[in-house]
């Protein structure tokens, strides 16, 4: 069944008039029952008859508390991925095809610490690192590689990058007009979500101002060229990783997509042009009804700041649409096999709490890169949660909880005092440049191990239930060293085989751009990766003009 518009202009005040307006419960085939044939109603509202409140209201209407879609997973299923990237293209497109397989629908792209860095495979510090955490990328070659064989027209990308984000999609996008589809086709996400770098996962190619200035770029081409693409994808996830309570990753989080809107309003972009093409990613971590409440707090408050603040008035741009995955962080080396019903509660909160696309962690993660099996096993758990559960068959089942609406409520005050302390330091800019929100990630980290180290806090198989610990015999994925010496040797033969002058040219004509004030960098670096330029050699380029990125210390 298809998803019902979320743009008409009649609001539905009243269960029966959301229900008219949808349709939902009277043209749908399949009869939806429990186990044992109760059946189900889309939607449950007070049964004294009393109004829903404002504040929580009805799925796919504003503030969007209990949904973006009013028939959320009714009418579609969250896109299912697993994030996968190891050694070089060729393993990472045979890792990909195997999901796909397997009943994967998006692909999530991991790359190595170099790629994430801006660097080459054949730079001194690259060494070691190559294919380890992720995949290599150098140039629109490995691009190719990494992709062949899938049609980049059809399948959803979604891929993990920041600093260097601006260059991976001028690769992507070649390497897609290269199979025959051009840039308005594209479909997918690139997180390039620069502030949260400098915040919590510290990789970093450039000086903050021409970082903010690069992502700028990338949203206004996005919004001119690409109108299937989310060119944010504004990153909780690895705020939430570096120790920050769930207000602080709702907080910074949505403190960074505002600054964000800020900067391509600032160019004279209509904000209703791109901001129904802005995404989020958000952590869910082990506390099953805190995260549940952190989303639907994230939803309102988003609407509400869009509507209010910047004058949305497309219904599409108050909607926040977000992609979860389960906590790394939670994961542990001791008995790992535990971490399967870690991945099954934090998968479930992201599903209750409304998401639009989910990554469940392998129970093997925190000893390293998961295995094929391991995989499968995660991605069997959102099928499980999808098929065999019965949390699909209504609509934001927890809706009107007495415990998860005030949960809701307190999550979003506390957001918004710090949105008040943040707006006296003169924004999120400047606060990050005066580490604000480091230290308030840093002294939570501080506390909450205090909290595990003193038995406060019990974490299975690590401070408490030890027992069977040394009985552990994993199998890992083991990355072949010769991986590194053979992305290594492919990168050198694609600048053997390339045509010298023409790059030369087009890293002169990268810097030039730079060092202008308006002129969109998008255009520059596609036609570099064209001319088989690699990431290393443009970030230097950049770097020649704009500088590096030294932090100041937290403490």
């Amino acid at each position: 069944m298809a998803i019902a518009d979320t743009t008409s202009s009649s609001t539905p005040t009243t269960h029966e008039q959301w229900e008219e307006a949808y349709g939902l419960g009277k043209d749908l085939k399949e009869r939806y029952t429990t186990l044992s044939d109760l059946e189900i109603d889309p939607l449950y509202v007070p049964q004294d008859g009393s109004p829903v409140p404002p504040q929580i209201g009805y799925p796919g209407q504003y503030p969007y508390t209990r949904g973006v879609y009013p028939s959320m997973y009714r009418g579609r299923m969250w896109t299912m991925r697993q994030f996968a990237g190891f050694g070089t293209a060729e393993e990472t497109n045979e890792r990909f095809r195997y999901l796909l397989d397997h009943g994967q629908t998006g692909l999530s792209t991991a790359f190595d610490m170099p790629s994430l860095m801006g660097h080459d495979s054949d730079h001194p510090l690259s060494l070691g690192e190559v294919g380890r955490e992720g995949v290599a990328i150098d140039t629109v070659d490995d691009m190719q590689t990494l992709f062949q064989g899938i049609d980049l027209g059809k399948v959803s990308v979604s891929m993990t990058i920041n600093a260097p984000a601006a260059i991976m999609l001028a690769n992507y996008i070649v390497a897609a007009e290269r199979q025959g589809v051009g840039p308005e086709h594209l479909n997918g996400t690139i997180q390039a979500d620069i502030l949260k770098e400098y915040i919590a996962q510290k990789e970093w190619c450039f000086p903050i101002d021409p970082a903010m200035r690069l992502l700028g770029d990338m949203i206004q081409y996005s919004t001119e060229q690409m109108p299937r693409w989310n060119s944010v994808s504004v990153s909780g996830y690895h705020i939430r990783e570096a120790g920050a309570t769930a207000a602080q990753e709702l907080a910074f989080t949505l403190k960074d997509g505002l600054t964000y809107v800020e900067e391509a309003v600032a160019r004279g972009l209509d904000v209703d042009d791109f901001a129904p093409r802005l995404s989020f990613f958000f952590n869910a971590q082990i506390d099953f009804f805190e995260e549940i409440a952190k989303y639907r707090a994230a939803r309102r408050i988003w609407a509400r700041e869009l509507r209010e603040t910047f004058g949305a008035k497309n219904p599409k741009s108050w909607l926040m649409r977000f992609h979860t995955q389960t906590a790394g962080v939670s994961l542990t080396a001791q008995q790992p096999l535990n971490n399967c019903a870690r991945t099954a509660i934090e998968a479930l909160a992201g599903v209750l709490g409304g998401t639009q696309s989910l990554h469940t962690n392998s129970h093997d993660e925190a000893l390293a890169l998961p295995t094929e099996n391991a995989v499968r096993i995660a991605l069997r758990t959102q099928q499980i949660i999808a098929h065999e559960t019965g949390v699909t068959n209504t609509i934001d089942p927890l809706g009107g909880s007495w415990f998860v609406e005030q949960l809701t409520d307190k999550l979003e005050e506390q957001a918004y005092e710090y949105f008040a302390k943040i707006d006296e330091l003169g924004g999120m800019v400047e606060a990050v440049k005066q580490n604000y929100p480091q230290r308030e990630i840093a002294d939570a980290s501080y506390e909450l191990q205090g909290e595990i180290d003193n038995k406060r806090r019990i974490v299975v198989g690590v401070n408490a239930y030890t027992e069977g610990n040394e009985h552990d015999n994993e199998v890992l994925l083991k990355i072949d060293p010769a991986l590194e010496k053979k992305q290594v040797d492919r990168l050198k033969a694609v600048k053997a085989a390339r045509d010298t002058t023409e790059v030369e040219a087009r890293l002169s004509e990268l810097k030039r751009a730079c060092a202008t004030d308006h002129e969109n960098l998008m255009h520059p670096l596609i036609e570099a990766a064209r001319s088989h330029v690699s990431e290393g050699e443009i970030i230097h380029a950049m770097q020649e003009v704009w500088g590096d990125y030294r932090e100041t210390p937290v403490f």
